[in-house]
């Protein structure tokens, strides 16, 4: 390798790590997003009577999710965030279902 090529060989792996460091760092404002649209659609189909345990876990996360957000705990902020997100998911799923026999 000519030392040009090694030059931009490192100056591209250096742009590469930090760009990826970054993207780990960064607030997880769509997990967030997703979570809460989640729980909400969860509600929506009557979760709250349905799954009220499934549902209230899922709030619970989210909170969790919250609290770690503003201490800037971004690792911790996303997996609460997705916990919640499937959580819904599972209460919504659990409301569909008993709509679907009833109906």
């Amino acid at each position: 390798m000519t030392e040009i090529t090694l030059r931009r060989w490192l100056n591209f792996s250096v742009s590469a790590l930090c760009c990826g460091m970054a993207a780990c760092a960064s607030a997880p404002v769509q997990e967030m997003s997703n979570a809460r649209q989640a729980i909400n659609a969860a509600r929506a189909a009557g979760a709250a009577k349905i799954a009220p345990q499934t549902l209230t876990e899922a709030q619970t996360l989210l909170e969790a999710a919250e609290a770690s957000l503003q201490q800037r705990s971004y690792r911790e902020a996303r997996r609460n965030a997705v916990s919640a997100r499937s959580k819904a998911a599972e209460a919504l799923g659990a409301s569909q279902a008993t709509a679907d026999r009833s109906g």
